[in-house]
């Protein structure tokens, strides 16, 4: 049964908080300098952000190395600042930027040898800028499917995916149908692939005779969840890490159910000759325990995988 939930909601402070200290933390990663940013960053935080170092005891894998391009000393990474982990944040300096997508980058060079230079870019920016060569790669919990895979190059590292979540007084059940979603708003991230499957679909409320579905798209993730808080959106579609993430750290909120499950990968520009560096460096963490460790920081062990591969086939489920 798909039953509305829009308006009437009044909101509560837990999700405020997680939602002002999403907004905080992209206003700083745009240069905000202000020297009280950490304080008001750490008073506004419903959460606490693992900080165990699991990157600098990390030695020189040699065979890993020298499938690197010769000449190779260093790349340019680029991420997107998501607002809470696991995906990339700031620490309360309000500098130092965390998540998991950054310790794996900075675990692959150290491994590497090389050094990486982080610029923080929209979301919906990187996969475009690779190819004109403003970033070497980019780390930000990039799905790997069938379009993507048609201009961009992938070395797998974990398998995430999409997921729902909602309030906790929606009767919104699990999502198997997006068709469960007709005539509701539906909150998610611009340029993501969340976006992408639910404007490929909406022809699928009105094939069955009902009101299409609304996607909301919006660059910061503080504003997603305002938009679901004050009841502008009735459901949040995003990555399943993220989803549990949120879930855990705030009152009045429920993880639906993963709907698809993708592999994800350090994204590159089609041809790339830097992949099976990467890859090798991967298999390399995983082979020593160090991936086991990265996981087990950030609470995603359910996302490992056994072996990195390069730009394989979308997955089907």
């Amino acid at each position: 049964m798909r039953t509305s939930t829009h308006a009437r909601y009044k909101p509560f402070a837990p999700f405020a908080l997680i939602a002002s200290a999403a907004l905080f933390l992209t206003a700083c990663g745009s240069g905000s300098d202000d020297a009280a940013g950490g304080t008001a960053n750490a008073a506004a935080r419903a959460d606490k952000i693992p900080t165990t170092d699991v990157v600098s005891s990390i030695q020189k894998d040699e065979a890993a190395a020298g499938l690197l391009p010769s000449g190779v000393t260093g790349l340019t990474l680029a991420v997107a600042v998501g607002g809470t982990p696991p995906g990339t944040t700031y620490l309360d300096d309000g500098k130092t930027l965390t998540g998991q997508d950054v310790d794996f980058a900075h675990a692959v060079g150290k491994v590497l040898g090389i050094k990486l230079t982080t610029e923080q870019a929209s979301f919906e920016a990187i996969l475009p800028a690779l190819d004109s060569g403003k970033y070497d790669f980019g780390a930000s919990n990039f799905g790997v499917t069938e379009e993507r895979r048609k201009t961009i190059d992938f070395v797998t590292y974990i398998n995430d995916g999409q997921g729902f979540a909602t309030r906790k007084d929606s009767k919104l059940g699990k999502v198997t149908d997006l068709k469960q979603l007709c005539g509701l708003n539906i909150a998610t991230g611009a340029g993501t692939t969340f976006e992408a499957t639910l404007e490929e679909n909406k022809h699928l409320c009105a094939d069955a005779g009902e009101k299409a579905y609304k996607v909301q798209t919006y660059s910061e993730s503080g504003a997603i969840w305002s938009s679901l808080q004050q009841g502008r959106s009735d459901v949040v579609m995003s990555t399943i890490n993220g989803l549990r993430y949120a879930v855990a750290q705030q009152e009045g909120v429920k993880f639906l159910n993963e709907f698809h499950r993708l592999d994800v990968g350090f994204a590159f520009k089609k041809g790339t000759k830097l992949a099976p560096a990467f890859q090798a460096a991967v298999n390399k963490l995983i082979a020593d325990g160090t991936y086991d460790r990265i996981l087990k920081k950030w609470g995603t062990t359910g996302s490992a995988i056994t072996k990195s591969r390069i730009s394989p086939p979308e997955l089907k489920n």
